[in-house]
């Protein structure tokens, strides 16, 4: 049996807040995400961090009740239900499970590559393309499906979409429009395409704390069963397809340099916060605003860093 290099019990608040404290200084490095006006507004030296053991234990420390909107985390739940709705094989027609080493907003991709097909779930394109293929006979009962299953996974049925953030989306996502008519253009996506990037937008604007990242990373560490719960939301074989293209895609094009500091699947989004999954054993929410050049958070990396070391969760 493997060494268990995790702090007994007593000792986890106490290392998570020395962490906490010793990293901090990272987030003067970074930059918030000013591109989307409302987030501009975020403040850079917030530092939080949640823990959610297999077994529901939760441990916090920092910033971690400070709300921040989910962003691009979101994709992991649109991800879920898109395999749970559609056969793998088909749905991989329409959506690859490639890396890039493109900017998660870039548009090269689809006019160079993969037959114009989204190289991965995790980037922009690839999230707008999930959606569509989601259940529902219109856009609103897709993106309710989406949420309720986001709902299902923090174990939080209040969670919400913060309205002055998606206002801010919406005014400004001139990008994402672009990459949903171009794939329009080549018959990757069907039907009406603002009301799809509505959908998008309310997705990535749901208002989320640390703890229900750790959560919801906690489902997919026990292979699609809630440990706050006790229910099953989905199967272990989603999660693990789910996990690999975090694995190789979730951190957009950092995903390589992630893998080798950290080694756990990953999510990040623009508003600070990254997901890690350590199967088996937890999931880990953490959140600081001020980002690297490739909009993943800084702070919250060099944290995942120092955490996967000291307790021993790098898979590799």
């Amino acid at each position: 049996m493997e060494k268990d290099h995790r702090p007994d019990r007593a000792e986890m608040q106490q290392h998570l807040e020395d962490l906490i404290h010793t990293h901090r200084h990272w987030t003067g490095q970074g930059n918030v995400a000013t591109y989307i006006p409302e987030l501009g507004k975020q403040q850079p030296d917030l530092l939080g961090i949640s823990v959610c053991e297999a077994d529901g234990s939760r441990w916090q420390a920092g910033d971690w009740q400070t709300p921040f909107t989910i962003q691009s985390i979101s994709k992991v739940v649109t991800f879920v239900c898109v395999l749970l709705d559609n056969d793998y094989e088909t749905l991989t027609k329409t959506i690859s499970v490639a890396p890039t080493a493109d900017g998660f907003n870039s548009i090269v991709n689809l006019e160079t590559k993969n037959e114009h097909r989204p190289l991965n779930a995790m980037i922009n394109s690839g999230a707008i393309a999930s959606i569509a293929l989601v259940k529902g006979d219109t856009m609103e009962t897709k993106y309710r499906r989406i949420l309720a299953m986001m709902q299902a996974m923090t174990g939080r049925e209040t969670l919400q979409v913060n309205e002055a953030v998606y206002q801010s989306e919406k005014r400004t996502g001139d990008r994402n429009r672009a990459l949903a008519f171009y794939m329009k253009s080549t018959g990757i996506i069907q039907g009406n395409v603002d009301e799809l990037l509505d959908a998008y937008f309310k997705l990535c604007s749901v208002e989320v704390t640390c703890e229900d990242i750790a959560v919801m990373a906690a489902v997919l560490a026990c292979d699609g069963r809630s440990p706050v719960t006790g229910k099953t939301l989905f199967d272990a074989k989603t999660a693990r397809i789910v996990k690999a293209v975090m694995t190789t895609c979730g951190m957009y094009d950092g995903s390589g340099e992630f893998a080798v500091d950290v080694g756990m699947p990953g999510k990040s989004g623009v508003g600070g916060g990254i997901m890690a999954v350590s199967p088996r054993k937890m999931g880990i929410g953490v959140m600081g605003p001020a980002l690297d050049p490739k909009g993943n958070s800084l702070g919250g990396w060099k944290l995942l860093q120092s955490l996967s070391r000291d307790w021993d969760l790098n898979i590799f």
